[in-house]
């Protein structure tokens, strides 16, 4: 793995499953992380108190990525403590399950609010300061859903698609600066998101995947190490599936 010492990564949904995962790869290979959450302040207090080996090399801020105000408060106290940073990894992301004809307008659009506006919000501010020293790594965390589609999953598929949609476009207008975006997209990954679903749900959806077996969050962290070292600089505008064959 490539050294990230005196990189600076903001990570979103850093404090659980595969976030979590990517936190403590970039902690591990030297990086300084600026880790957000979303509403669950004392998973976010035992994770930091299980970093203390890494000292102050991990922030964590309670912040709503879909909440325009209060990124961009939250960039400015970025910029004033690091100038600019390295490294942007969109992983928050939620589900609201439900099918169409019954979903919940709100359900429709918190998953939309925060799976992709939440990406244009961070990316956006992410790009002017890369911009400083015209070098810079976006990555978003996206899903197969984005083309498969499940049934009672149009929200979450849209919000999946949108993100490749809005890498593909953001990755052109920010090439020359030696900035790249890209996306990785991990399967059924062993985490809290897929907590909710049955025995047998769980044991039908590993009957899908060729490798029969759900991916490890490690296993993500590490394409992700991969696609933000100096090694993936002529790799842009691009989506690496971690679906053991999907």
């Amino acid at each position: 793995m490539s050294d990230f010492t005196d990189k600076k990564i903001i990570i979103t949904g850093a404090t659980r499953g595969i976030g979590k995962a990517i936190t403590l790869a970039f902690l591990k290979q030297g990086g300084t992380v600026i880790g957000l959450y979303g509403g669950n302040k004392s998973g976010a207090e035992q994770f930091l108190a299980e970093c203390h080996e890494f000292g102050d090399r991990l922030t964590l801020h309670q912040c709503d990525v879909s909440d325009y105000q209060a990124v961009a408060s939250l960039y400015t106290e970025i910029e004033a403590r690091f100038d600019t940073i390295d490294i942007l990894i969109n992983n928050a992301g939620i589900r609201r399950d439900s099918v169409l004809a019954m979903m919940k307008e709100e359900e429709w659009r918190q998953v939309i609010d925060v799976n992709l506006t939440g990406g244009y919000i961070m990316s956006k501010f992410a790009v002017q300061l890369m911009m400083k020293q015209r070098y810079g790594r976006i990555i978003f965390i996206t899903s197969p859903m984005s083309h498969m589609g499940f049934a009672g999953q149009a929200n979450y598929a849209a919000s999946k698609a949108g993100q490749i949609g809005m890498m593909k476009s953001l990755s052109k207008e920010t090439a020359k600066r030696q900035i790249t975006v890209n996306c990785i997209s991990p399967g059924f990954i062993a985490t809290e998101l897929i907590d909710d679903l049955t025995k047998e749900q769980k044991k039908e959806y590993t009957k899908m995947v060729p490798a029969k077996r759900f991916g490890t969050p490690a296993e993500v962290a590490d394409a992700v190490l991969f696609l933000a070292s100096d090694k993936a600089g002529y790799i842009n505008g691009s989506v690496l599936e971690i679906t053991g064959g999907l």
